[in-house]
């Protein structure tokens, strides 16, 4: 087998981040809305219902909504994650409609985290 090359293991990788790209969706964000029973009780159904009416509204193709559990904080819910690709994900916690909003328009679309509505930035992603 002949030596690899800088430029093959170049070609190698781009093959496959196109085809994990193609596997995954190609999405450049992802939130994540924590539903669990607490969140849900505090209001996470608004959260994702504003979050979602935010993506029709801007007409955004790329990016996803997912749900999840609880992320262990029930006294912090609703809660949020935003991940977008080559970023810290951010978790942003005590939220309504309005703060979404703000997220949605500056991190989610302008790529700044909302330092005020966040908890912690860092520890989870999927890129």
């Amino acid at each position: 087998m002949p030596r690899l090359t800088i430029d093959d293991l170049q070609k190698i990788k781009e093959k496959y981040k196109a085809e994990f790209s193609l596997r995954e969706g190609g999405y450049r964000a992802k939130v994540t809305v924590h539903m669990g029973t607490c969140g849900i009780a505090a209001g996470a159904r608004s959260v994702m219902t504003a979050m979602m009416d935010e993506i029709a509204n801007a007409n955004v193709k790329d990016v996803i909504v997912t749900t999840s559990g609880c992320a262990g904080l029930c006294a912090r819910e609703p809660m949020i994650t935003v991940e977008i690709i080559n970023q810290a994900p951010i978790k942003y916690c005590d939220l309504n409609e309005g703060k979404i909003k703000e997220i949605f328009k500056e991190h989610v679309i302008g790529g700044n985290p909302v330092e005020k509505y966040a908890l912690v930035a860092g520890c989870e992603t999927t890129y």
